[in-house]
């Protein structure tokens, strides 16, 4: 696939033109909406993910506020868990409500507190696949059940997981946002999202979506849904997210993100294996506390995996340092193979100890809700040779607790 490193296209003639720009015929304005390489992109994920549609954008958190702004509106609210990476709940905790939408934050692992929570101005429901930090799984066919009976779209980010190992819509998700930053592109050199439509949520069931089901005063009075069908949600976010927005993906982003695609399966393959065996040692060391990873059979989430992620449930988990909080500085400053970033997903192995970076904003009591305690570091295992990575991290660890 080819880099069109370009910001307009050339219209065949004034006819072609209009057309474009009333949704009668498909093609390329301008870059913020549209771009061919970056169009790739997304279709290759919406195959993966077995979506309608989708687009790239510029960030996993403008993937998410591409998904949510078709549907959102002032004084409406989201249903969200409690198990999301650090940045998601102060993007939904804080930033949302400049724009007049609140999340109502709850245990995702009891359906019936989900229910609790929706009211009338609930319009969706969020969770992650694998959730980030602490490797836990998400139920996610008996969330869309909830989903389903209260009439509204389950939004998943499948970035811990990848299309490789679960296909969210398959459990009954509407809508599927990605980091392409993670997994997808694999090796930490590219910023990008991706938002996938199922094309199977009826957006007309009721008037919660007046911007797909009505006549939308930012586009001449369309009618999205009705007018375009599956493909409805997919087109109103670029006709007028991106349009207005602008959270859009760079064309060069997106070929590297392409051509990280191509070893997605052979890369996820052995980064699930490295995790299972650096998980089962690290349960067995004395110096190490709880380890989160779903592959173990003490995980409670073990069962769910082999159901949801039966290829694997990732290569992201959290282990507790005996010793705390220093404890954890000290292995950090000691390893030498991983490299410690604010970023997972890479070939390499990475680690961070979140409760001091990337939910340092969180109170303590809402870190060990999101699975970040103080005494808990998070490890991403990437595809190194395993013995190294316990190598390294057991002399890390030996200098931690001396």
């Amino acid at each position: 696939m080819p880099i069109y490193q370009t910001t307009a296209y050339v219209f065949r003639d004034a006819d072609h033109a209009a057309k474009l720009f009333n949704l009668q015929e498909v093609g390329y304005i301008y870059s913020r909406l549209t771009n061919p390489t970056v169009s790739a992109l997304a279709n290759r994920v919406v195959a993966l993910e077995g979506g309608a549609g989708g687009i790239a954008c510029s960030s996993g958190h403008a993937a998410q506020i591409m998904a949510l702004f078709p549907i959102m509106a002032p004084g409406r609210n989201i249903v969200a868990s409690t198990k999301l990476y650090g940045g998601t709940i102060q993007q939904f905790s804080n930033t949302i409500r400049k724009f007049g939408w609140s999340a109502k934050f709850v245990d995702f692992d009891d359906p019936k507190e989900i229910e609790k929570a929706i009211d009338a101005d609930t319009r969706a429901i969020f969770c992650e696949t694998i959730c980030n930090p602490g490797g836990a799984l998400s139920d996610l066919p008996a969330i869309a059940r909830v989903a389903d009976m209260a009439g509204l779209p389950l939004i998943v980010d499948n970035t811990t997981a990848s299309p490789y190992l679960c296909r969210p819509i398959e459990h009954g998700a509407t809508l599927v946002v990605h980091s392409a930053t993670k997994y997808l592109t694999g090796n930490g050199t590219v910023t990008g999202g991706i938002m996938v439509d199922s094309g199977k949520f009826n957006w007309s069931a009721s008037d919660k979506f007046p911007s797909l089901s009505q006549p939308e005063p930012a586009y001449h009075g369309l009618v999205f849904h009705p007018t375009l069908g599956n493909m409805a949600f997919t087109f109103h976010s670029i006709a007028i997210g991106l349009r207005d927005l602008g959270m859009t993906m760079n064309p060069q982003g997106a070929h590297y993100t392409l051509m990280g695609i191509e070893t997605l399966g052979l890369r996820m393959q052995r980064h699930v294996e490295n995790a299972q065996v650096v998980a089962e040692w690290l349960e067995q060391d004395p110096r190490v506390g709880k380890v989160t990873y779903p592959g173990l059979k003490s995980s409670p989430y073990y069962h769910l995996a082999q159901k949801v992620t039966p290829k694997g449930p990732g290569a992201l988990f959290t282990f507790s340092v005996k010793g705390g909080y220093e404890a954890c500085v000290k292995l950090i400053d000691n390893l030498k193979l991983f490299s410690h970033v604010a970023n997972l997903g890479d070939t390499r192995s990475l680690v961070i100890h979140s409760a001091s970076t990337t939910h340092r904003q969180l109170s303590e009591e809402a870190q060990i809700k999101a699975g970040a305690a103080p005494d808990v570091v998070r490890i991403s295992i990437g595809i190194e040779n395993v013995e190294d990575i316990i190598a390294d991290l057991d002399q890390a660890l030996a200098k931690a607790t001396a």
